[in-house]
């Protein structure tokens, strides 16, 4: 992978979901290896300063903002046939945006808890909604984390408010856009779609979205985040080199995880990554991939054959 402009990229085009953070950064990566950029989010004040900034730093660049809010489906729809409507073929679709751990469950605009509607089911249906602009080549990378490992997976407790609690459910949310990223491989292959669909962590960064879950929490967790995260962790831009690698890299597999391949993978410079076994429970996967397709109401694959 490499950050210098080519002009074997200048026409390519990458969406990138969340304007803070890991997006930010990944999109400034994309950015200088000439890669046109559209940031998505629900903020648009957010989303306008995240293209100054990366204005401000490569005169350059061609970034623009969309609004998305993945915990609306309907918006995410609305977001798809705009871009169908434009006709621009995506090269890059990053799945990125995400929301982590809420002390109390919160629920998107269908009634979804918060986290899988945003981490995972938004993604989904996203995905699925561009999917007449994902041409053969094209790269899906789906963000999970190294929580994926540690949670499990009990897609009925999903739908069930009692048993909401907020770190299982962060973790389950990651182990499904792990899940995502190999089933939808696996179906590109067996359909021809052509895709090349990726998974991603970015090890232990000390992102917004961290940093803001853990000040919601205890003084244990504020040791945690002042003292121990600068010492194990990395920023938000190391955060993304393995984000840019599978976005970017010539030498990629599809269905693979990329992260950071130092001390317990926390840190350190981008490679490839085991998954947790459960996201190779092939039965597991295709639970989750019907159960996804009854909530967002259609079929993946459906918009090519009613593409606008």
């Amino acid at each position: 992978m490499s950050e210098e402009r080519s002009t074997s990229e200048a026409s390519r085009l990458a969406v990138i979901t969340g304007t803070s953070g890991l997006g930010l950064e990944t999109a400034k990566v994309l950015a200088r290896s000439g890669y046109r950029i559209v940031l998505a989010g629900r903020n648009r004040s957010m989303g306008q300063a995240a293209v100054r900034t990366i204005g401000s730093q490569d005169p350059d660049a061609a970034v623009r903002f969309e609004e998305l809010d993945l915990a609306n489906l309907i918006s995410v729809g609305t977001f798809a046939a705009r871009m169908r409507k434009r006709g621009e073929a995506i090269d890059v679709l990053v799945n990125n945006a995400g929301v982590m751990m809420p002390p109390a469950r919160q629920t998107t605009a269908q009634g979804h808890e918060l986290q899988f509607g945003v981490n995972y089911l938004g993604h989904f249906a996203l995905t699925a909604s561009l999917l007449p602009l994902l041409g053969a080549g094209s790269r899906v990378v789906s963000v999970t984390s190294l929580a994926h490992r540690y949670g499990g997976l009990d897609l009925d407790a999903i739908k069930n408010p009692a048993s909401y609690r907020a770190g299982p459910a962060y973790c389950a949310s990651k182990l499904l856009q792990a899940m995502f990223a190999v089933e939808l491989q696996q179906r590109s292959a067996a359909q021809g779609w052509g895709i090349i669909s990726l998974a991603a962590h970015p090890g232990f960064a000390s992102t917004n979205l961290f940093q803001g879950s853990e000040k919601r929490r205890t003084p244990r967790s504020l040791f945690f985040t002042k003292i121990v995260a600068p010492l194990l962790g990395q920023t938000p831009a190391n955060g993304a080199l393995p984000i840019a690698h599978a976005a970017m890299a010539s030498d990629v597999v599809g269905g693979r995880l990329f992260g950071p391949k130092g001390f317990l993978e926390m840190k350190g410079p981008p490679g490839e990554c085991a998954f947790a076994a459960s996201v190779h429970d092939a039965s597991l996967r295709l639970r989750a991939w019907e159960m996804s397709e009854d909530l967002i109401g259609y079929r993946f694959g459906d918009t090519l054959a009613h593409a606008d």
